[in-house]
């Protein structure tokens, strides 16, 4: 098995700072409020049977929320079933590390000097910190939310990792790298320990009764959430090492730390009996599919390949430069040698967009706290 390294990142519990801040996640995460949006469903239905037995005040919680455009949008959803149900005060909890924009998501939650939720019932605040510590008083909580965020590892299982960026490795379409049976199989390990952990603090801060929903980007038989975009991102990075602006040894310790669940691999420690969190919580209901891609729908309506490999680019760019800034020697030439790996990944798309197909498979679950 290859060397374990801590993480350098101002969260022990990180492998990243968080997505591309100044407005460019939020302005580039359609895709994944679609992936969202097909869930919003399930957090209804979790509302309707939420007990609320005499709190103070109802919380709600968000883990995961960025710069909030999709976080505010579930969580209008969850108010707009909730506030007919009870007549107390409700908190919004917005959640990230701290190295989040978080001045973008402040200023998402109060527009013109207002609350975006336009209630006098509402109260939201800010929480800086890993998802996977405990962040809010035990028992204080009533819905915990997570969305596309729980697949971000929060440790580097392995040193290196010198086959390919992605620790499920490359697309059969592509075929351009690999990654080893060992390796893959300390990815999966710390992926099955960070759901234990997130599952097991969140216990903690739910009251009995609480909500849990969990959602990620994932595998299925059919596809991969990473294949083409990692494919993509891999080659333009490898172009660079080909002509030396990228030394190979930091080729071999950059990748990724993320990790592309099956639906049995989210499920799977409340399955077993041994886990530290099968006796926490009861599981009501999972799901498994796939979304539609905004940028994918667009180009198969106008052919417009420049923008089609702009959006396709920005996508992934929004929550994969951090990681990648980080892992190339801090120089005053970083910042453009990164935007230069972007803009080559552009290239290289339009060159041959048939190299590069991406699907994007989903999964989730919803939990409730036990007594």
């Amino acid at each position: 098995m290859a060397d374990i390294e801590a993480s350098d990142t101002p969260s022990s519990h990180a492998t990243t700072t968080g997505m591309t801040g100044g407005g460019f996640y939020d302005a580039n995460s359609a895709t994944q409020w679609n992936a969202i949006e097909a869930v919003l469903p399930i957090l209804d239905d979790a509302i309707t049977s939420l007990q609320l037995r005499d709190p103070d005040c109802v919380r709600l919680a968000d883990f995961g929320c960025s710069e909030g455009r999709n976080s505010i949008a579930v969580m209008s959803r969850a108010l707009r079933s909730l506030l007919p149900k009870t007549d107390l005060s409700v908190q919004t909890i917005h959640s990230d590390l701290p190295t989040n924009d978080f001045s973008k998501l402040i200023a998402n939650l109060r527009p013109d000097g207002q609350s975006v939720y336009d209630s006098n019932r509402v109260y939201s605040s800010v929480v800086g910190g890993s998802m996977y510590d405990q962040l809010l008083p035990e028992r204080s909580l009533h819905l915990a939310t997570t969305f596309n965020a729980i697949g971000f590892l929060s440790r580097r299982p392995v040193n290196r990792l010198p086959g390919y960026i992605f620790p499920n490795g490359p697309s059969t379409v592509r075929a351009n790298g690999y990654v080893s049976d060992d390796d893959r199989s300390a990815f999966a390990l710390q992926a099955r320990r960070d759901v234990e952990c997130y599952l097991e603090v969140r216990a903690r801060e739910l009251v009995p009764g609480g909500k849990l929903l969990v959602q990620v980007f994932g595998s299925t038989d059919q596809a991969r959430t990473c294949d083409g975009i990692y494919d993509l991102l891999n080659d333009a990075v490898l172009s660079f090492v080909d002509k030396d602006e990228i030394s190979r040894e930091s080729y071999d310790r950059y990748y990724q730390p993320v990790y592309m669940r099956h639906l049995d691999e989210l499920t799977a420690p409340l399955r077993d009996p041994q886990s530290t969190v099968s006796s926490l919580y009861s599981l009501d209901s999972t799901r498994s599919y796939e979304i539609a891609v905004p940028f994918n729908q667009q180009y198969a309506s106008d052919g417009d390949l420049d923008r089609f490999a702009k959006d396709y680019v920005n996508f992934f760019r929004a929550f994969t430069e951090a990681v990648l800034s980080s892992a190339l020697p801090e120089t005053p030439e970083r910042a453009d040698l990164v935007d230069r790996i972007y803009r080559q990944a552009e290239v290289i798309l339009k060159a041959n967009p048939k190299s590069y197909p991406f699907r994007y498979m989903a999964i989730a679950m919803l939990l409730t706290r036990k007594d």
